[in-house]
Parts: structure tokens; sequence; C-alpha cells
């Protein structure tokens, strides 16, 4: 995150719920399933999704890239080809696939933002869903064309679909990290918004206590 400049919230968009079969997750054995998505800084992504109705755990790291055992320092160098990413962890008979990226696309970021996101600028912050399973990959191209069919935004979704290959969790005192710094400038003009925007769009989703907790 760019701590050289002043951050600004990103608004929210009302988008259309996904409309194609949403069952991403119904074949997959374990009760829980998985998303990693990417989208500018994880520390507001990770926020809104541990502020969401049946995520059990969402976790900051790193994907897309080629470095095994990636650091902070070396993804932020943009050479890595990783992104900071968040691995969401969900019950499926809580939440759907479908709800995380409805989510994702509307309030956890601003998908039209090409290789950034608000202050954040660098292939680290593009925006991007790593498919875990050919029904994710569907699902996640399906919502793509349908949000731009019905032009959602003002510009073209630039969200990458790629199959998920790694991913690195991040350090330590990246986790939970709107917790433990909810007063610094960063969280308080970019990842705060994006919990009240949770709130306010998706009440039947929001739960005030922090997941997991």
């Amino acid at each position: 995150m760019t701590a050289s400049r002043r951050p600004s919230a990103e608004a929210a968009i009302d988008i259309p719920a996904y409309a194609g079969d949403d069952t991403a997750s119904s074949a997959i054995a374990s009760p829980l399933d998985t998303a990693v998505i990417a989208g500018g800084c994880f520390w507001g992504i990770e926020a809104v999704y541990e502020h969401m109705k049946g995520v059990k755990s969402a976790t900051s790291g790193y994907a897309g890239g080629t470095t095994n055992s990636p650091t902070y320092d070396d993804v932020s160098s943009g050479d890595t080809g990783h992104a900071e990413s968040v691995q969401v962890v969900f019950d499926p008979s809580q939440v759907s696939y479908g709800q995380i990226l409805q989510v994702y696309f509307s309030v956890a970021h601003d998908p039209t933002q090409l290789n950034r996101q608000g202050p954040d600028v660098g292939t680290q912050y593009r925006s991007a869903i790593f498919y875990r399973n050919d029904a994710q990959r569907k699902a996640a191209e399906a919502y793509i064309a349908q949000l731009t069919a019905a032009k959602a935004y003002k510009r073209p979704i630039v969200t990458q679909v790629v199959a998920l290959k790694a991913f690195h969790q991040a350090e330590a005192y990246h986790q939970d990290y709107m917790v433990h710094h909810p007063d610094q400038p960063y969280i308080v003009y970019n990842d705060a918004p994006k919990v009240e925007h949770l709130k306010s769009q998706f009440p039947a989703l929001y739960r005030s206590e922090w997941g997991g907790r």
C-alpha cells in the first residue's frame, strides 16, 4: 500500500446479483469451500469478508506469480508476478460463491481499474479471480459477462480470471490489519468505508463481529 499518498475511499457500486447457476460449491465434498481473489491492498478485502456471514476466515496473502515463498517486499517490487490476494473460506450452506463474487465486484474493489486500486499502482494490485475448479471459472466468467451486458460500470471490467496455482499466506503483521490498526489513515480513508458499504448494501450478509472471533 502506498503510504506517501493520501488515499481516498472508492464509491460502492450497486450491481445485480449473479444470475447464473450458483452451484460452484455444491459438488465440493467438504462442508467448506475456498475463494481466492485480488483487488488492491489486501487489508480492505480481508476486512470486508471477515464481516460477511458464512465466511469462516479471510487470510491475506499472495497469488498469481512464480516466486516461491514470496515476501511483502518481493511482491511490492512488482517483479514477482504475484498480486496481493485474499483467501476466503466460506460455508456454501450459508453464503454462495455468487454472493462472494457480488460483494467482490461491488464493495470490495473497483474491477475497472487496470493494475491499480485507488492510490496503489502496480500489477501487484491488479483485479483477479483465481479459480480453484471449472465451476468457479465458469461462474466468474459468466458474472463478468452479465455485468458487462448490464452496463453496470462506466468503464470496462479488467478483472483477470485465472487458475490458482498456489496461495502464499502473507506475514503475520498483515493479518487482521484493520482489527489492530483501526485508526491508521489508510484504513480510515480506504478500507473502513468498504465495510460500511457492505453493511448498507448487503444487510442480510453483514455481521458486526469479526469472522472467526
